[in-house]
């Protein structure tokens, strides 16, 4: 549902530099970069600077895009939307993921929806986007779908379809497509974290593409310190910072993928229910969380909700706190916000 390859340069290269400068010159580190999922994941450790721990990292990334992935033709989730009606068998991990997605899907009442695939591949952002090369993504009208294919693709749309019996998973509805994008990396960087303080590992940060997660606080117990991707302004200018301790934050906006036809913005994050582009004064929505899976779903859930009724589920959501971008330029944020997690702008 939702990519974040724009937010991850401005969140990366602000973190690695405030960690670097908040850490003892003399304290072990390591960073590494790979590329999974489609976008750049790095990591950096302090307190060692062993590269097994990072190595294993990035083997768990493998390993789920393998799973997770819905491009990679024999993944797990490939198997189970290429065998509509047929129980196929999938790992506990897949299990796992596919069961938190339905949960969401049940707690936004359909507004974030794994089995968007259809739909997604219809306006598929991430292609068109990527090949534009005018400065404000201008394109023409033969990239938009046909309405009668987004009301077919919405029809299809439910979690509803989804059935589980045990290790086994199959889709009732042929037409159905899983894809977990708008949860999967979060649910990743949840596991690295898991592994990295199985071992020790207690401070750091993991990003991918997007999905920032910070272990602990720095070692002189300060926070970490992240910028926040401006709306439409040049890759890695700032919004604003956000301090935080052993949490994760996520963004989801309007600016990360999208085009413009006759002067009208489409962009990726899309309305379950109409099948176009959800339109709602919001720019951009931060979510700050203790589990970085809860942020990923959460980021596009109470984008789609809207600013009002989004910022009500954040509130009701424990350790959760948001930071809402209007259109208008107005920042909201939620009342958590500035006492462990402080939010200052540009």
């Amino acid at each position: 549902m939702k990519n974040n390859n724009k937010i991850s340069f401005v969140l990366t290269a602000v973190l690695v530099l405030s960690l670097l400068f908040g850490c003892s010159p003399e304290e072990k580190s390591i960073t590494k970069t790979g590329f999974y999922f489609d976008t750049i994941i790095t990591i950096t450790l302090y307190g060692t600077d062993n590269e097994k721990y990072i190595g294993s990292c990035f083997s768990l990334a493998s390993d789920y895009e393998r799973k997770f992935s819905s491009t990679i033709k024999d993944s797990e989730i490939s198997q189970i939307n290429e065998s509509p009606g047929k129980y196929v068998t999938v790992s506990d991990e897949t299990i796992e993921l596919l069961q938190d997605g339905i949960s969401y899907g049940k707690l936004s009442n359909g507004k974030f929806d794994i089995t968007i695939g259809k739909l997604s591949e219809l306006w598929n952002f991430s292609e068109i986007a990527k090949n534009l090369e005018s400065e404000n993504n201008e394109t023409d009208a033969s990239v938009l779908p046909d309405e009668k294919q987004i009301k077919d693709a919405v029809s299809h749309i439910g979690y509803q379809s989804i059935k589980i019996k045990g290790n086994k998973v199959k889709l009732t509805d042929s037409s159905a497509k899983i894809d977990l994008g708008g949860i999967a990396k979060g649910y990743i960087a949840d596991k690295m974290r898991q592994y990295l303080t199985s071992q020790g590992i207690t401070k750091g940060i993991i990003s991918l593409g997007g999905n920032v997660m910070t272990l602990g606080p720095k070692s002189d117990g300060a926070f970490y310190s992240i910028g926040i991707q401006k709306p439409f302004a040049k890759t890695g200018t700032s919004l604003g910072t956000l301090k935080v301790k052993d949490a994760s934050v996520v963004s989801s906006g309007i600016y990360e993928r999208y085009y413009r036809v006759d002067d009208r913005l489409y962009h990726h994050i899309l309305d379950t229910s109409t099948g176009y582009p959800v339109e709602n004064g919001l720019y951009q929505v931060t979510i700050i969380s203790k589990s970085s899976m809860d942020g990923d779903a959460l980021s596009t859930t109470v984008f789609a909700l809207g600013a009002k009724d989004g910022m009500e589920l954040v509130e009701h959501t424990k350790d959760t706190e948001a930071i809402f971008v209007m259109e208008d330029g107005e920042i909201l944020q939620s009342s958590g916000m500035g006492t462990e997690i402080i939010f200052t702008e540009e």
